[in-house]
């Protein structure tokens, strides 16, 4: 068996880590286990194991023929079974299965404005979605709305994993107090809401004027991003919110923190709250999407709706106030997430599903 992961970036966003994370898992299972990146790289590149095979197209419009002939070439050369393309990679996957009827097209869906399916654009993912042998879902909404609106029989939940690696490779160093951190993992989208997570913050300030909240993920510098930053300074936090962009080195910027926080006013299944349980991090976060899959009934507490700061600031206060709390609620957490969402276990289902194809 011969599975290509097809994504269109290597930032350092949940689907692409998803991709990655795929492809690395399968190098030890399969025959050979690929990734192609079609439009950008990016610092999730480095994170590709040796046994993996890369290639990148460097895709510059919707039909780019040189990208497509490239990866036809590639596909017949490295006799590839099956594309496992993940969220707006299909279509370039479709014009393969075109060109080469035999290919089975899996469909990845990291959709993670769920809470606003309605709203979802799907027109040509419906065409295409007629020549998926199987649709996976990260979670049961998406799961039942693809069953509803897409033309693909077979459709699966697969839930997003994380990868234990061995070395924390210390890069980042984060500012503030040790022991005294807040750390959101959430590139600056909208959904991600940080105008709730920064309202929710300034309360928490208030009382605990040592605490400081550290953010981390892609800056797209557009008005969101702007807005944000304004925000920050019209609440007179710039001395106590620090921006890092984009990191790779997840697990060891978790190491530094104390508290893992997601404002987010919707959400899929995000893998940043995976990796706050996996590196023992208490959470506050909205509940959105399949974020109550991640935390542990013990702990459920410490969901909000969405667009609460005042709850969200009220229960980082209770995490902030009781550092035996903290330990507890992390220890919990991090069980759990190690019990349904390791690799292991994600890759036993997998593989049946590749199998099945």
């Amino acid at each position: 068996m011969r599975v290509l992961q097809l994504i269109d970036s290597l930032e350092a966003g949940g689907a692409e880590r998803m991709a990655v994370n795929m492809a690395n898992m399968l190098s030890e299972t399969v025959e050979r286990s690929y990734i192609c990146a079609t439009r950008q790289e990016g610092l999730l590149k480095a994170t590709i194991k040796p046994e993996v095979s890369y290639v990148f197209l460097n895709k510059q419009r919707a039909l780019d023929w040189a990208a497509i002939s490239k990866l036809r070439r590639y596909i017949l050369e490295e006799k590839i079974d099956i594309i496992h393309a993940h969220s707006t990679s299909f279509f370039m996957a479709i014009l393969m299965k075109w060109v080469l009827p035999k290919l089975k097209i899996i469909w990845h869906d990291h959709y993670g404005d769920s809470e606003n399916l309605k709203n979802r654009k799907y027109g040509v993912l419906k065409f295409c979605s007629t020549y998926f042998s199987l649709i996976i879902s990260v979670n049961t909404d998406l799961k039942n709305w693809a069953h509803s609106h897409l033309n693909c029989k077979k459709v699966v939940y697969l839930p997003n994993f994380v990868v234990q690696e061995k070395d924390l490779h210390k890069v980042t160093q984060l500012k503030g107090i040790s022991g005294k951190r807040i750390l959101c993992l959430a590139n600056l989208r909208a959904q991600k809401d940080h105008h709730n997570l920064l309202k929710a913050f300034k309360l928490v300030h208030k009382q605990y004027p040592e605490w400081t909240l550290h953010c981390v993920g892609q800056d797209f510098k557009d008005r969101y991003s702007d807005s944000v930053y304004q925000l920050v300074t019209a609440l007179d936090l710039e001395q106590q919110v620090y921006f890092y962009g984009s990191c790779s080195d997840t697990n060891a910027i978790i190491g530094q923190a104390d508290i893992g926080i997601l404002s987010s006013s919707s959400e899929g299944l995000p893998l940043a709250l995976l990796e706050y349980g996996q590196g023992q991090l208490p959470i506050v976060a909205t509940s959105v999407g399949n974020c109550v899959s991640v935390i542990p009934e013990a702990c459920r507490e410490f969901l909000v709706p969405p667009n609460n700061p005042e709850l969200l600031a009220e229960q980082l206060m209770v995490l902030i106030s009781d550092g035996i709390l903290r330990q507890h609620t992390g220890d919990l957490i991090h069980q759990h997430v190690m019990k349904h969402f390791s690799a292991l276990t994600v890759k036993e289902k997998l593989m049946s599903f590749y199998t099945e194809l």
